[in-house]
């Protein structure tokens, strides 16, 4: 089973009202996360992958870079792409009204979701991204994931025009995602629309009986390994995790969050002890085919790493209190 570690990479500034002043502290923690611990944010995750021999896919958004200029972008992907890493695409147009001179005719309001425009501001948004993309890393990119997993079939031929053929932006936890192609053909295995490869980030039951997306930051190692041996057992030819830069930090902080750090290394030692098993690595424009149990199938794992999991939620809160947070 091919497993794709996915890693969402952000800049944001404690709200929209005074950019200038937060991004100068913002920047540093979403990208480094300094701490007397370490570098918890991009760092840790890169060196933590290239220790256990994985490669992630690092969907790297670039629209920020247009408000405070091209060298931050450049500091980004340099990070990943010296690291041996994977540069790929992903955009929030919440930056959009942001940048001048105005990227499409109309930048009068915010909004959030990509699905919000048309077809044609769609193309025009990702044209505009992937050129900042392409010149701060210096070569081509071929993957994309939409902010917010806000994607519906306008996006993917928009993706078409401009020649990007693989996307992961589906995440049926997320109604705004691609809703009527959830219902048509599931979100087990990838899919293709417009001519675009889409694989889905994969969803599983909990041992509640609830949807839960694989994420690092909102699952257990335990409900982690779980999803993937089910999935395995199943024949399922691909598992989607997704994580974000600033997941091993706590909330507003550049402090790690020992946890979540925890559970990643727990996560990357079992996938590289088992490379028989689980193959990780990129997206392929050519998804291998599987025979999936129904199109609505999911993983489902027990009640004990689900348990383990709201645990650990227990302990993280009290030791915010207890420090103060």
């Amino acid at each position: 089973m091919n497993v794709h570690l996915t890693f969402d990479i952000e800049v944001w500034c404690n709200g929209w009202a005074d950019l200038d002043r937060e991004f100068a502290s913002c920047f540093p923690r979403y990208v480094y996360g300094h701490s007397k611990h370490g570098d918890y944010a991009l760092p840790k995750t890169l060196e933590t992958l290239n220790r256990h021999g994985l490669r992630g896919v690092f969907f790297v958004e670039p629209l920020f870079s247009a408000r405070f200029g091209a060298r931050y972008l450049e500091e980004i992907v340099r990070l990943i792409d010296d690291a041996g890493q994977d540069v790929q695409l992903h955009l929030h147009p919440e930056w959009t009204d942001e940048i001048r001179p105005a990227i499409i005719p109309d930048v009068s309001a915010k909004r959030q979701h990509l699905t919000y425009y048309s077809l044609e501001e769609q193309t025009a948004l990702i044209r505009y991204a992937k050129r900042l993309l392409e010149n701060a890393l210096g070569k081509a990119v071929s993957a994309f994931r939409a902010g917010s997993y806000a994607i519906n079939e306008d996006t993917f031929l928009a993706l078409a025009r401009n020649g990007i053929g693989t996307d992961s932006s589906i995440n049926r936890c997320y109604a705004i995602s691609a809703p009527k192609l959830v219902c048509e053909y599931g979100t087990t295995a990838p899919i293709t629309v417009n001519g675009v490869v889409s694989y889905p980030v994969t969803v599983f039951h909990d041992g509640l009986g609830r949807k839960r997306p694989a994420q690092v930051g909102a699952c257990s190692f335990g409900e982690l390994r779980q999803a993937m041996e089910s999935a395995h057992q199943a024949s399922i030819s691909d598992f989607v995790i997704v994580s974000h830069n600033f997941e091993m930090l706590k909330p507003g902080r550049s402090e790690p969050d020992l946890v979540v750090a925890r559970r990643f290394e727990q996560l990357c030692s079992y996938l590289a002890d088992n490379p028989t098993r689980f193959k990780v690595g990129g997206f392929s424009s050519q998804p291998t085919s599987c025979v999936l149990p129904t199109k609505q199938w999911m993983p489902r794992i027990g009640l004990p790493p689900t348990a383990w999991r709201l645990a650990e939620q227990i302990a993280r809160r009290m030791l915010s209190r207890g420090t103060g947070t």
